[in-house]
């Protein structure tokens, strides 16, 4: 069960030090839940959950009082019902959230240009620059959760710390509507409370694996020697965590990420075992990513299948296509093969999905086939404007329609 909800503009602080924290995380609150709010002000105080309709598909957002009864993001919207039934359903609004998104960061912007926004509803800044103007980060900290709340009409959580890992470890716990600063200083304190779960690359299994050792929480983590953890965890991950749970963490905020690839997965919350089920999945997943790729201009070279069976085992097939595509059709053709090929696992699939690497912009000057018709992509271009006009859910491909068999719930 979630924690009741603090007055807004609630502080909390691991010291009054924050001369050497110029890292904010700044993470907006059940974001979804919270723009349909301003359109919905009769809803506050009431439990609401963003998603799919008529109990399909899975839970987008959910407010701080549909969570108390233990509704979560990509939890099933049957359980979710089943949890909360007094619950208020609004679909999802992917373009409308966007925009808020959009307005959100413009005001993190008159900050810094040293801002990295990493989701629709996340982003860092490096407010290093901006002390002369406007205060110690604490300072631009609160300015800048109070102008979201006026201008926006949401609330947003803000971590203040001396690096991107720790200061997004202090947002989730200044949730919901607050502000927590951590020190340099007292890093390594706020750290060794944490469970080790906490870290960035720590899953279940490696959860599990550390568990065995005898390492559940960060201070036991820190105080391992890091020939231990590569008996546990292998080289890389050992040397990654082993810096994580020192706070050592030397990313800096930058303002431009180039996209290397663009994917989707889907884990299911029961094993998926029939054949045609899993191509529907996949299907959906290859006219995803293609939307994305046409949105974003780029076309891809590498089509990769991801598979991980009941058994916890992943499997990877990937190929190269003779030409670059942004097509659903392409890349179908090429996931549906490579999916053919795969040894159907033991009590069948917990995980698929795909991926599109090898990205090129139509700026870097694609070569196209000579015998390519121009034409091949018209259907799925105009998909793309329907969908922009009435909605994500008015048009998808036939085999998605009308057939009783929708892609499973996952999460």
């Amino acid at each position: 069960m979630s924690r009741a909800p603090r007055a807004q503009g609630a502080r909390r602080s691991w010291g009054t030090d924050d001369s050497a924290t110029p890292v904010l995380h700044v993470d907006m609150d059940a974001f979804f839940a919270s723009v349909e709010l301003l359109e919905h002000p009769e809803l506050r105080g009431r439990p609401l959950i963003v998603g799919g309709q008529d109990g399909r598909g899975v839970v987008s957002a959910a407010s701080y009082e549909a969570r108390a009864y233990g509704v979560n993001s990509a939890m099933p919207m049957a359980r979710a019902h089943r949890l909360c039934p007094q619950a208020v359903v609004l679909p999802v609004r992917h373009g409308h959230y966007g925009a808020v998104s959009a307005r959100v960061m413009e005001v993190l912007a008159e900050v810094t240009p040293l801002l990295e926004q990493v989701s629709i509803d996340e982003a860092f800044l490096d407010v290093s620059g901006a002390r002369r103007r406007m205060g110690t980060p604490v300072q631009v900290a609160t300015w800048i959760r109070s102008q979201i709340r006026q201008r926006v009409g949401v609330p947003a959580s803000v971590g203040v710390a001396a690096t991107k890992f720790v200061a997004k470890l202090a947002s989730s716990h200044a949730k919901p509507d607050g502000l927590l600063l951590v020190p340099a200083h007292a890093t390594q304190d706020f750290l060794d409370v944490l469970p080790v779960g906490a870290m960035w690359g720590v899953g279940e299994r490696t959860a599990a694996a550390l568990e065995r050792w005898g390492i559940t929480d960060v201070r036991t983590l820190a105080a391992t020697d890091v020939r231990t953890l590569e008996r546990i965890l292998g080289q890389a991950a050992a040397h990654h965590l082993a810096d994580l749970s020192h706070g050592i963490d030397p990313r800096p905020v930058t303002t431009s990420r180039q996209e290397k690839s663009v994917g989707t997965e889907t884990t299911f919350f029961d094993n998926l075992t029939d054949h045609e089920q899993a191509r529907l999945v996949l299907l959906d997943q290859c006219h995803q990513c293609a939307a994305r790729l046409r949105a974003r201009a780029l076309r891809s070279r590498v089509v990769v299948l991801k598979a991980r069976g009941a058994d916890f085992v992943t499997v990877t097939r990937s190929r190269t296509l003779p030409a670059s595509t942004d097509l659903a059709r392409d890349v179908w053709q090429t996931v549906s093969a490579l999916f053919e090929a795969l040894p159907v696992p033991p009590g069948g699939y917990r995980l698929l999905g795909v991926r599109l690497e090898g990205l090129e912009r139509g700026e870097d000057g694609i070569q196209l086939s000579l015998d390519e018709d121009p034409r091949r992509g018209a259907p799925e271009r105009a998909a793309d404007a329907v969908r922009r006009r009435w909605g994500p859910g008015s048009l998808a491909p036939a085999s998605l329609l009308g057939t009783g068999r929708r892609p499973p719930p996952g999460r």
